[in-house]
């Protein structure tokens, strides 16, 4: 069942259909006997199994009664998230929203400490964030971009825009939501929708305001958030498309309509 541990992937196989509807919230589990006879192990594995799917936050044991299905959707935090969007990929309409959710938050986060520090005091040295850049701008260049690390780059900018904001929490969650995203090579895809050349652009503008001594326009701010908007929607899209959701319109389409 895959490169990992029978544990892993049995455990993520029950989490899947918890995930899909397949088992109801309220509902029981299947018991260690069931668990161990579907897929051919000792009931102590079995009862491993299940003991993970508990540490996941997917169910509750409830002695004499057995492992009782949560409402995983309603209740659950972000590692539960994260795990869910990962076990969505086979429903595509599913996956698609549950992107859509993470591209939002983190457009958000993103284009407050963008904004955020704009208007600080700037203390981070421009040289370390143009080095990152360069680095960024490499790969993008290479014959054969990494999407995977380019995008763990631009992460590790915002981190340190969030650091040096004060911005705790908000690093936090997006610390999870790259997590998130890393885990899915589809989602990881779907942020360089348009070139890669484009975010080195984008950072380089940036610190080019950052280092000058004014600061840009509200004009030039609006259109900022604009071309940003514009941005992640190109993003849903090319996560659509590539999730083979119903309806998905390409990134072309979108840039087109926009």
């Amino acid at each position: 069942m895959g490169d990992r541990t029978v544990v892993a992937d049995v455990a993520d196989e029950l989490a899947r259909r918890v995930a899909s509807g397949e088992y109801q919230p309220g509902g029981l589990m299947p018991s260690v006997r069931q668990v161990a006879d579907e897929f051919d192990l000792n009931r102590a594995t079995a009862q491993l199994i299940l003991g993970r799917l508990e540490s996941y936050g997917f169910v509750d044991a409830h002695r004499g009664k057995g492992f009782v299905i949560r409402d995983v959707r309603a209740e659950g935090g972000v590692d539960v998230y994260r795990r869910l969007f990962r076990l969505s990929m086979p429903e595509p309409e599913i996956a698609a929203e549950m992107f859509g959710n993470i591209v939002d938050e983190e457009r958000g986060i993103a284009l407050e400490a963008l904004l955020a520090y704009t208007g600080s005091e700037r203390a981070l040295d421009p040289a370390v964030l143009k080095a990152e850049i360069d680095e960024l701008e490499t790969l993008a260049r290479g014959a054969d971009p990494d999407p995977c690390r380019m995008l763990s780059i631009e992460l590790g900018l915002l981190r340190r825009l969030l650091t040096s904001l004060g911005h705790s929490v908000q690093r936090a969650v997006l610390n999870s939501i790259g997590d998130m995203v890393l885990e899915v090579p589809e989602a990881v895809e779907s942020y360089f929708a348009v070139s890669p050349d484009l975010h080195v652009l984008v950072w380089r503008a940036l610190v080019a305001v950052w280092e000058s001594d004014g600061g840009p326009s509200q004009a030039q701010l609006a259109l900022f958030e604009d071309l940003f908007g514009m941005y992640h929607r190109k993003v849903v899209a090319r996560f659509e498309e590539l999730a083979g959701a119903a309806g998905a319109e390409t990134a072309d389409e979108v840039a087109a309509t926009a």
